[in-house]
């Protein structure tokens, strides 16, 4: 990340362009507002695959929250004015919703060994269905109204800090919880007991099984985490950094799953790591708005393709990520 950081900084110097004037507080901010749907997406997804279950629907459940987090907003509002308590609860709902159809995705790729690869681009057709059929049904367009956005919370004193100020203690909440969700998942995936069930599960699970733990329950609570991490994910994208749902096209998730899925495997199934590879995504996805803030012209087609060549750039020359030895693989608990 650090090589690809200094790579952008000499080309825009060749380019003649004064990259202070692009690496800015501001841009900083961005890229860490971006970076927290595809974070709290790829620990989600993370977790999960470490458990040996490859939960490729990540897409398919950030449409569904995304979505969902905007109606059920709306929806309680009445139609009228959207305050800061609708759109917390549309928040909330919207993860609930997506647990319940986590749940459905589980006992089919678990219970009936389903074809994980199969069901989990089910659940991504049926989101680029539902998104944009749930808005028509509303509001009469793949599109909805506008219903605001989570306010940003000011820590008095702390939020005057140069730098530091403005990005952590003067953001978003949903920005701050990305952060906590990040050190807590490490945490537990490291430290905790709970932790080592979750790695024996992918890469050992005749042990674990041996030990006296239910192995497709531990792959059952991480499947479904993963489900509640994408649908969060999603309604932290439209009523967090956005203002709405835009449903024409990919939707405005737009890739951002399948990225979540390429920065756990860049950060090595680390949540440190695949935090690092967010932010460079995010960044990446930034940097068109940052030239146009900043006045300089550059073809928004060339900017907006930067993001998925980083993706491909990973997947093509980064090959250090070990994959849990059991993945994909059902496994049948002994009596």
């Amino acid at each position: 990340m650090l090589g690809g950081v200094v790579a952008v900084i000499l080309v825009a110097e060749w380019l003649g362009i004064d990259t202070r004037r692009i690496v800015t507080v501001g841009y900083a901010d961005r890229t860490l507002r971006a970076a927290a749907p595809i974070t709290l997406a790829a620990i989600g997804g993370l977790y999960a695959e470490k458990s040996g279950v490859f939960n490729i629907g990540l897409e398919g459940f950030m449409i569904f929250g995304a979505v969902n987090a905007v109606a059920i907003a709306y929806l309680v509002s009445g139609g009228g004015t959207v305050t800061q308590i609708h759109l917390w609860i549309g928040l909330i709902s919207a993860t609930l919703v997506s647990v319940c159809l986590t749940i459905l995705f589980s006992v089919l790729v678990i219970r009936y060994k389903a074809d994980q690869i199969v069901a989990g681009l089910a659940v991504w057709f049926l989101g680029l269905g539902f998104g944009p059929f749930t808005a028509v049904l509303i509001w009469d367009s793949q599109s909805s109204d506008t219903v605001g956005r989570i306010d940003r919370i000011g820590v008095p004193v702390l939020s005057d800090l140069p730098v530091v100020g403005r990005l952590i203690f003067n953001n978003s909440p949903l920005v701050l919880m990305t952060i906590g969700v990040v050190g807590l998942s490490w945490y537990v995936l490291y430290y905790t007991r709970w932790g080592y069930w979750i790695q024996a599960a992918g890469e050992n699970p005749t042990a674990l099984d041996t030990a006296g733990v239910d192995v497709n329950r531990v792959r059952y609570a991480t499947v479904i985490f993963s489900g509640a991490m994408a649908g969060l994910a999603g309604a932290v994208l439209s009523i967090g950094l956005t203002t709405s749902f835009v449903g024409s096209g990919l939707t405005m998730v737009d890739g951002r799953g399948w990225i979540a899925i390429v920065a756990y495997l860049f950060g090595n199934y680390n949540p440190l790591g695949a935090f690092g590879a967010a932010l460079l995504f995010g960044g990446a996805d930034m940097f068109q708005v940052q030239l146009q803030t900043v006045g300089i012209e550059v073809s928004s087609t060339l900017t907006g393709l930067l993001p998925y060549f980083l993706v491909i750039f990973v997947l093509a020359f980064y090959g250090k990520t070990r994959m849990p030895s059991k993945v994909g693989e059902p496994y049948d608990t002994e009596s």
